[in-house]
Formats: structure tokens, C-alpha cells, sequence
């Protein structure tokens, strides 16, 4: 039985582990669902999309971040082979090793519903968030808070690639504002940055943007071609973003 409750307790840590992570990238600008999905690829060692990989490799916080899960999620998967081996370990016949199997499952059922729960989470959430700030260097806080750092809304970068809708336009042209993202800098190929870049600022091939706005817009803008259905796209979201912010004027009223 020590072996089992050995396992419980290993796959309890590792939720809290992988959420604690998921915090931390979305302390350095990740957005959500990107950060959950990064956190548990690395933790479960099954890697992650080309893209994204990225953007974590090029990035000295985010990279430590995930290498210290890979690091956990090694000792942590042997741990729990080990453990579920030793579970089944000494057993006298199939019926022993059929209640010990139901043991683990019945105890595994709360675990993943405790890890599922919404409440759950918000709450490790700001706990993390706290720990974070008092014994990291990252500033949870501000960035969170301050930005409202939610499902909702993040602060993403942005590789720019020839024939991107973005590329070799002025950012006037562009009408981000009116998608409802803002350029809080750009990082030019040559080493070079521009932050809070005016209407004239010209954005070329190489550049890598920092944005702020929704994730589902952000997320759109990376994969924008410049052609008819990038500016389709465009158009699809300044009207989404006006309709938003009608709805919330008529919340607020």
C-alpha cells in the first residue's frame, strides 16, 4: 500500500508542478491554452510544435522553465513506473492484483477531477502567482494583474516572415488598434528595438513583434498571409472587436 499511496502522491505533485509552470510562462507573456499546452509536453516528454518550440528556445526564462519540468518529468515517470510496479508486486493471485488495480483507479478518480475543477485551479493559480513574486525574478504581478493577463487577453511575440500580412507595411496601415492589438515593440533582425513604435514605423520581414491583445486574434495574426483572405481576416476581426466593445458599453450602461 505504501507503494501505491506513493503514487498518488507523485501524480499530485505533478499537476501542481505542471500548473505552477503554466503560471510561470504566463508570467513571460505566453498565452493560456499555449502555456498549459507547453507545461505538459514538457512534463510528459512528448515535445511540442515546431512554432511554438521556438519561441520557448529563443526565450532564457521560458527555456529554464522547461527544462526544469523535463528534468522533473524524468525522475517523476520513473517514480511512478516504479511505483506501479511495486504495487502489483507480491500479490498471491489475480483476485489480489485485480483490488489493488481498483485501488489505484478509485484513487486516481478524485485526483483528476481535483485537477479539472476551474475553482482548483484559480486557486493554485494565485498561489503560485504569489510564490512566484516573492521568490522569483518574474513579475507576476505586473504582468498579470496589471495587463490582465487572463484567458482572454496576452502578450505574445510575433516572428515575421516574408509574405506575412504584416510584412512591409507601416503599422498605420495595418489598423491593429482596431482588431484590438496593440505593438508594444518591435525587434529588428539587425539586433536593434523599438518600443512603443509610432503609425510611420514600417514592419519588415525578420522583425520579431511584441503584442498585447486577445490570444484568439493574436493567434490569427501569426498565420495571416498577405493576400485576400489575410485582409478577409482582418476585416472579420475589426468587426468582432467593434461588436465586443459595443456589448461591454451596453454592459457597463
Amino acid at each position: 500500500m505504501i507503494a501505491i499511496a506513493t503514487l498518488f502522491v507523485v501524480v499530485m505533485l505533478a499537476l501542481l508542478v505542471t500548473r505552477m509552470a503554466t503560471v510561470a510562462l504566463m508570467a513571460t507573456g505566453v498565452p493560456y491554452d499555449v502555456a498549459r499546452f507547453q507545461a505538459r509536453s514538457a512534463m510528459t516528454g512528448v515535445g511540442f510544435t515546431t512554432s511554438e518550440s521556438e519561441s520557448v528556445v529563443n526565450h532564457p526564462i521560458r527555456r529554464r522553465i522547461i527544462l526544469t519540468l523535463m528534468l522533473l518529468g524524468n525522475a517523476g515517470l520513473v517514480t511512478i513506473m516504479a511505483s506501479v510496479i511495486l504495487s502489483f508486486a507480491g500479490t498471491a493471485g489475480g483476485t489480489e492484483s485485480l483490488k489493488r488495480l481498483g485501488v489505484i483507479l478509485l484513487g486516481m478518480v478524485p485526483i483528476f477531477l481535483i485537477a479539472r475543477s476551474d475553482r482548483f485551479a484559480d486557486w493554485i493559480g494565485r498561489v503560485m502567482a504569489r510564490s512566484l513574486e516573492r521568490w522569483s525574478d518574474l513579475e507576476v504581478r505586473d504582468m498579470v494583474h496589471l495587463m490582465q493577463l487572463t484567458r482572454d487577453y496576452a502578450i505574445s511575440e510575433l516572428q515575421v516572415q516574408p509574405g506575412d500580412w504584416v510584412a512591409d507595411k507601416p503599422l498605420v496601415n495595418l489598423g491593429l488598434p482596431d482588431e484590438g492589438i496593440l505593438v508594444l515593440g518591435i525587434q529588428r533582425a539587425d539586433g536593434s528595438f523599438v518600443g512603443a513604435p509610432r503609425g510611420g514605423t514600417v514592419i519588415h520581414a525578420y522583425d520579431m513583434l511584441v503584442l498585447y491583445g486577445r490570444s484568439s486574434v493574436l493567434t490569427d495574426l501569426d498565420v495571416r498571409s498577405a493576400d485576400i483572405d489575410g485582409d478577409r481576416a482582418h476585416d472579420e476581426a475589426v468587426a468582432e472587436n467593434a461588436h465586443l466593445r459595443t456589448d461591454g458599453d451596453e454592459l457597463k450602461v
